[in-house]
């Protein structure tokens, strides 16, 4: 007996409906996977921060000490210097580090402008800067100067792992692209950290910023941080 012309046209479509929310099913169900491995790797990147970001502050505890008696010694002032950064999104933060250079010395800055040693001159660097201090260089060296950011790393400000953040200047000179900077917490450490610090124009900077942003994950951010040990003891690109 002939089906109804009807009939094979609503079982048609129950058929399509039914495919069509299997298919609506496998992806709503690939969408929660993602979102799930995305917050994990968030939280356990948290997680790996807080714990060595608390571990390191109580073992070079010691070293604070000394670095800011050292400071406070050889040039009376702060032994802390705290700084304006852009962060994830846009947002500002205070940024801390030893004091490296002079009381006052940002007020010489402009005077220096003219001797910019950095090829894109959207940042500021100079090899034999006056205004550092002979235990600022010693600092500098050997990135001791940037501990205190293990206190802007436990505040969730930063990472240990991630694009250094920006001078609110420095963004404001930012193409659109580079911009994507800022699509991920910035760390104390990052790829082109560990692969000639000052030593790499700018612009190589933001494409190996890129480059992490694109294909970070707790794995990558382990072996950045084990390749930092010898970057820091070489004092390569540090000045």
């Amino acid at each position: 007996m002939p089906v109804d012309h009807e009939l094979r046209k609503e079982m048609m479509h129950t058929y399509t409906d039914k495919k069509l929310k299997h298919k609506q099913i496998k992806y709503r169900r690939k969408v929660l996977l993602w979102e799930f491995i995305v917050k994990f790797s968030y939280f356990l990147k948290r997680f790996l921060d807080i714990i060595l970001s608390m571990s390191f502050l109580i073992i070079f505890s010691p070293l604070f000490l000394i670095t800011a008696l050292a400071i406070v010694i050889e040039n009376y002032g702060p032994f802390f210097y705290s700084q304006v950064r852009v962060g994830k999104d846009g947002k500002s933060f205070d940024f801390y580090k030893f004091r490296s250079m002079y009381v006052g010395a940002e007020d010489f800055k402009d005077q220096l402008m003219n001797e910019n040693e950095s090829k894109d001159g959207v940042i500021f660097k100079i090899k034999q800067d006056p205004r550092i201090t002979k235990v600022g260089r010693f600092l500098r060296r050997f990135s001791i100067d940037e501990l205190p950011q293990l206190i802007n790393v436990l505040k969730g400000d930063m990472s240990l792992v991630g694009p250094r953040p920006p001078l609110p200047r420095e963004v404001n000179e930012y193409t659109l692209e580079d911009r994507k900077r800022l699509h991920t917490i910035p760390g104390i450490t990052g790829i082109w950290q560990i692969s000639g610090r000052s030593d790499i124009p700018f612009r190589e900077q933001v494409e190996l910023d890129k480059q992490y942003i694109g294909s970070q994950s707790v794995f990558k951010d382990i072996i950045i941080l084990l390749k930092t040990i010898p970057a820091v003891i070489t004092g390569k690109g540090a000045y």
